[in-house]
């Protein structure tokens, strides 16, 4: 593995920083300020669809996608450092980049397993940002870590399917923008092969029987990035047979497929959470003074900097090996390495951020600098796209499983 970025991903970060710099941080406290007088929270804010104009006409679009005919084609390795970038403010560059979860995710299934009338009717709106969308797989009333769990059904009724069950923090539902749903669920519960029972439809938003019931908050937060995370109903919920993506009973081998190159971007853009903590740290630590010297000089935060540099490191080159093996050998033979990065890599910044809030007292745990939000997002990903336990189980099983 060679450690240098290529001249495309050089290129593309050094346009990427200048447009942080210059566009995004100036507008956090702007979008803060403009949500606050808008009619509802989940509308969008000016600033977002100033954002969105400017990313577009610097060609910084859909960067996310590896298929030219839809994105910039680059690989994973070279998405990589862009999605860190985005990281450092995760609630407005990913949404102005249009690298917004969970869109990407349904823009990639879509592109990979979608049918020529479901990409012209839902993924061009989305790569043009003209739509938003929501992932409805997750249940109150079963543990949704097992996704041989989920009740949820899926029924054939002569040229329809209908949708039954409950789903919560659904990601990007309580965006008005939203259009339509992915809907996990099973046409299959009886069937003998546990990992087949469950397919994948499209359900649009305006649907008769489909209700966002109310909004889910995370840590006492909106997450407004994502479009909200809500309760869905799906009450009788009927579409055409043809919003079936892919076949019936291929909705896990999608699920898979669109969780590989997504815990890729989390945990980039969760690497450059850490390093927006690292640099708060630092400026705190040079300007604030306790017991007679600057805390910059007290052993305890030149530690806590120094382990958090070493930690970020280490963590970089995980994810950049991971995303170099699902470059040359496919999720299969990164299986060991994707585990590996969603088990350690959120683990490890709410631990940095958590030492951040530490550092900055009372304003570490308030509304007026980033690291409280930022902690809320972080310690959510220990949970996201399955919990440590789930993965640590399967890693766990592969190591032993070589020496039975």
């Amino acid at each position: 593995m060679d450690f240098a970025f290529d001249a495309r991903t050089e290129e593309l970060r050094t346009r990427l920083l200048t447009f942080m710099d210059e566009h995004v941080y100036p507008a956090e406290q702007i979008a803060e300020e403009q949500r606050a007088r808008l009619a509802s929270p989940w509308d969008t804010p000016r600033i977002v669809e100033d954002l969105k104009a400017e990313a577009r006409r610097q060609g910084l679009w859909n960067l996310f996608l590896p298929d030219a005919a839809y994105g910039a084609g680059l690989t994973n390795l070279q998405y990589a450092p862009l999605a860190e970038i985005t990281g450092r403010s995760p609630h407005l560059a990913p949404t102005a980049l249009n690298c917004a979860a969970p869109d990407t995710g349904n823009m990639e299934v879509l592109s990979q397993f979608g049918s020529e009338d479901q990409r012209k009717q839902w993924l061009e709106p989305l790569l043009a940002g003209e739509i938003r969308s929501a992932f409805a797989m997750t249940e109150p009333e079963v543990a949704s870590s097992d996704a041989t769990n989920i009740e949820t059904r899926i029924e054939r009724d002569g040229d329809s399917y209908v949708v039954d069950g409950r789903k919560w923090y659904i990601s990007g539902a309580m965006n008005p923008d939203c259009a339509v749903f992915i809907v996990m669920g099973k046409t299959d519960p009886d069937g003998e092969d546990i990992r087949r029972q469950q397919s994948m439809i499209l359900v649009p938003r305006d649907t008769p029987g489909l209700e966002v019931r109310r909004a889910m908050q995370v840590y006492g937060y909106e997450d407004h990035s994502h479009g909200g995370h809500a309760e869905v109903v799906f009450d009788g919920v009927r579409v055409p047979a043809a919003n079936l993506i892919g076949e019936e009973g291929g909705g896990f081998a999608i699920a898979q497929a669109r969780l590989g190159p997504g815990r890729i971007h989390h945990c980039m853009r969760l690497i450059g959470m850490a390093e927006r903590a690292i640099e708060l740290m630092c400026r705190r630590a040079v300007a604030r003074t306790a017991f007679g010297k600057p805390l910059a000089q007290q052993g305890v935060v030149q530690n806590w900097i120094a382990d958090a540099r070493v930690t970020v490191e280490q963590l970089r080159l995980l994810v950049l090996k991971t995303a170099w093996l699902m470059d040359t050998v496919g999720n299969r033979g990164a299986h060991t390495e994707i585990q590996s990065i969603k088990i350690a890599t959120p683990r490890a910044v709410v631990g940095i951020l958590d030492q951040a809030v530490q550092l900055y007292g009372a304003g570490g745990v308030s509304q007026d600098f980033p690291l409280a939000e930022l902690w809320a997002s972080a310690r959510t990903l220990r949970l996201a796209d399955g919990p440590d336990e789930v993965h640590q189980r399967s890693l766990a099983r592969r190591e032993i499983k070589k020496y039975l």
